[in-house]
This record gives structure tokens, C-alpha cells and sequence, in this order.
């Protein structure tokens, strides 16, 4: 019987235990819990790290953006003008050769051979003809024998000047000086009239070749300074427009014009593709804005301005709530009603801080929608939504919401290449 009991209380011993544990480690878990939601609830977030730049007044030089092909203002295919064997070939792909330069020799030892006795024909009726002229001065000679060796000798001038000719198209010269290609053609090889040999451009001067909206034609003018660039946003290159086509193509609306532009260096290739842009007259009081700054999303563009907290909650952002900002009722007591603080715990509760800190201002972002405008040279154009002296966000908008905390950090301007930032530090 003793035992019996002795059993039943440590098996309720047991089960208390085993409850209380149970109840420790709910009781823990709902502490807990509940711990680290009011830490969630109070706990404010970091300030994000952004980079800005003042809104100010600048001048802008609008212009029209195309796309052109770029040729040399002299550039041929050089062809054979008869048959013939390859003799000679007197050029190398790349190399720079004057006007009148032979580049070709076929063979031409049948054309020497007829011209050498074309020759000695053209010298006897020469002779010939001096003789009659002579008989005919001593009265001896007819009118007939006279017309004959004058007839003779022409003819036979003609054919020297005939097999000259040959002898000359048995030689491909360049017509004007410029820069070869690679050879077309080898040695022993029989050509054909009009088999292309090699290509000769010009390169010292290109032109270019781009199309306009016709809208934009009253714009252009002949003279106007054109920048070429061959990508990377960079436009080295400087021209002029030196012709516009009279006639808008039908059926693209759009206008062809040329411009010409100095090449010195050879950097510009025939036939490449070049980004092209017509300089208009500048423009003064322009607000603009980094491209970086500027977001698009479905609702529209905008931009995040950075600004003093209570500024911000003037202008419509929701202010933060604090736990220590006391109920409307309690502020609305009178100063005697209000308990007063200790000194002890109201330093103890309120660390101090630095002067710096407490002078430096709170700043909030203000999401604000924009209208933007033209873009040249990394820049856009506002036309609606900011004003000068505003402070906009150019970097780090990642994450970034309206009434969001944020520290400015210029030290790094997005705007800059990396390596120019890196040579003024």
C-alpha cells in the first residue's frame, strides 16, 4: 500500500515538473515573440547612403541625333581598261601612293613590237612627205603625189598614237592620291575589261551621309557644325554640313544630308557607322539633371530630392513616429500638470552627443515626379517638377522610398568616368 502511494507521488511530482517545464518554454517563446515584434515596431531604420547635386541654372546646346555611314570624299574600285597577262604588280595592301602612280603592269611585248614598226612606218612617210613637198616647190612634182605621202604620213602618225594609247591602258596608274586596299588580283593572271584590281580612298577628308525627320529640316542649314563619334558617348570628331538634299524621301518622310570632316589620323574607315550630331544654337537657364538621377517607372519619371525633415513633413511626408513623442492630450496639458523629470534620470536616459551631431540636420527624401526633356552628353533636360537650389538624388536610389531617411556622401560623383575621379583625389 505504502509503496502504491509512493509510486502515484513521484508520478505527480514527475508531472508537475514536466508542466512547468512545458509552461517555461511556451512562456519563454510568447516573451520572445513579443520581444523582438516591439523591437521591430520602434526600431528605425539606417540612414541610406546617396549621392546629390544642386539644381542650377546651366547652358545647353540642343541638337539632332542620328545615326550616319561614313565614305571617302575620293574613293574608287580601280579596274583594268583591256585583256592582258599580269606582269607586274607594283603596290602593297595599305600603302599610300601618290596621282599617277603605276600600280598594274600587263604584258605588253606585242604592243612594243607594233609600235616600234608603227614608228619606222610614221618615219618613212615622213620622209616621204618631205620629199614631195620638195619636188613640188622645184615644180617637178604633181598635186596627186603631194595628197598621197600627206595622207600617208598621217595615217601613219595615228597608228603610233593609236599603240601608244594601248601601250598606256596596259598600265593601271592611280588617278588621284590616296591609300590601296588589298590586291585583287596575282601574278600571271589573265584579266578581262572591267576586272577590279583594287580598291584607292582618299582618306584625308570623309564625308557622311545621314537622314533627318522632316520636321527638323528647317533647322539645318549648309556650314552648321556637325560631331562625329564612333560609340562610347564620346564624339571627337568635328564637320560641317556641306549639303542637303532638296527632295524628303516619300516614303520615310525623311531628308538625306551630307557633312564632311577632316581625318588626319585614318581613325574614320569608310563604310562605318558613326553616331552623328547636328550642333543647334545654345541655350541659357537650363535646368538639367544627370541621367543617373532621372528613374522611369510605369506611374512616370521621377526623382528623389533630398530635403530637412521638418521641410519634408511641411511639404506633405509622413512625419516618423517616435516612442518618445507624447499623445495630443498630454502636450495639450499645462506646464504645471506635466511631471517634472529628475535631472539624474533625464541624462541618464538621453546619452550626450556630439555638437556636431546635434546641429547636423535630419534629411528625408521626397519622391517627385518629373518631366523630362532632351538628352545630350550624360544630361537630361527638366522641363516640370523641380526648381534651382533643390537637392536631387544622382546615385544609390536603390531601395529608396518617400520620407526615408538618407546621408549624403559626395566624395564619389557618378556623373565623372572612374578614372578622372581617381586622378583628382
Amino acid at each position: 500500500m505504502a509503496e502504491g502511494l509512493f509510486v502515484i507521488k513521484r508520478f505527480i511530482i514527475a508531472f508537475i515538473l514536466l508542466v512547468l517545464v512545458c509552461g517555461g518554454i511556451v512562456g519563454f517563446n510568447l516573451f520572445r515573440d513579443n520581444a523582438i515584434k516591439q523591437f521591430f515596431a520602434t526600431m528605425k531604420p539606417p540612414a541610406a547612403t546617396v549621392s546629390t547635386v544642386i539644381v542650377k541654372p546651366m547652358s545647353w546646346t540642343p541638337g539632332i541625333e542620328a545615326i550616319g555611314t561614313v565614305s571617302a570624299v575620293r574613293g574608287v574600285d580601280l579596274t583594268v581598261e583591256t585583256a592582258g597577262i599580269v606582269k607586274d604588280i607594283l603596290f602593297h595592301a595599305n600603302q599610300k601612293v601618290a596621282a599617277n602612280a603605276v600600280l598594274l603592269q600587263l604584258d605588253d611585248e606585242v604592243e612594243r613590237a607594233d609600235l616600234v614598226a608603227s614608228k619606222a612606218q610614221a618615219t618613212s612617210d615622213q620622209t616621204t612627205l618631205m620629199r614631195a613637198l620638195e619636188l613640188q616647190k622645184r615644180g617637178v612634182g604633181t598635186d596627186a603625189t603631194l595628197d598621197t605621202a600627206q595622207a600617208a604620213a598621217s595615217v601613219s602618225a595615228a597608228q603610233v598614237n593609236k599603240l601608244q594609247a594601248v601601250l598606256d591602258q596596259k598600265q593601271l596608274t592611280a588617278p588621284f592620291k590616296g591609300t590601296v586596299g588589298i590586291p585583287k588580283i596575282d601574278l600571271g593572271q589573265y584579266l578581262t575589261p572591267g576586272t577590279a584590281v583594287v580598291t584607292l580612298q582618299d582618306m584625308d577628308t570623309m564625308r557622311v551621309d545621314f537622314t533627318v525627320p522632316e520636321q527638323q529640316l528647317p533647322q539645318l542649314k549648309i556650314g552648321q557644325t556637325v560631331r562625329l563619334g564612333v560609340g562610347g558617348g564620346d564624339m571627337p570628331f568635328t564637320g560641317s554640313i556641306r549639303g542637303i538634299d532638296p527632295k524628303i524621301d516619300p516614303t520615310s518622310r525623311l531628308v538625306t544630308v551630307r557633312a564632311e570632316v577632316g581625318n588626319p589620323e585614318g581613325k574614320l574607315t569608310p563604310g562605318q557607322f558613326v553616331q552623328v550630331r547636328v550642333e543647334l544654337p545654345e541655350e541659357n537657364d537650363v535646368l538639367a539633371l544627370p541621367q543617373t538621377a532621372l528613374t522611369s517607372s510605369l506611374y512616370g519619371d521621377f526623382v528623389f530630392v533630398v530635403r530637412p525633415a521638418k521641410s519634408a513633413e511641411a511639404n506633405g511626408a509622413a512625419p516618423e513616429a517616435k516612442p518618445e513623442d507624447k499623445p495630443a492630450a498630454d502636450a495639450a496639458k499645462p506646464a504645471a500638470e506635466a511631471p517634472a523629470a529628475k535631472p539624474d534620470e533625464k541624462s541618464a536616459a538621453t546619452p550626450a552627443k556630439p555638437a556636431a551631431e546635434e546641429q547636423k540636420p535630419q534629411l528625408v527624401l521626397a519622391q517627385v515626379f518629373v518631366k523630362p526633356g532632351r538628352r545630350n552628353a550624360g544630361l537630361v533636360e527638366i522641363l516640370e517638377g523641380i526648381a534651382p537650389g533643390d537637392e536631387v538624388v544622382t546615385a544609390g536610389q536603390n531601395r529608396l522610398s518617400n520620407g526615408m531617411s538618407v546621408a549624403v556622401d559626395n566624395t564619389i560623383d557618378p556623373s565623372k568616368p572612374g578614372n578622372q575621379q581617381a586622378a583628382q583625389q
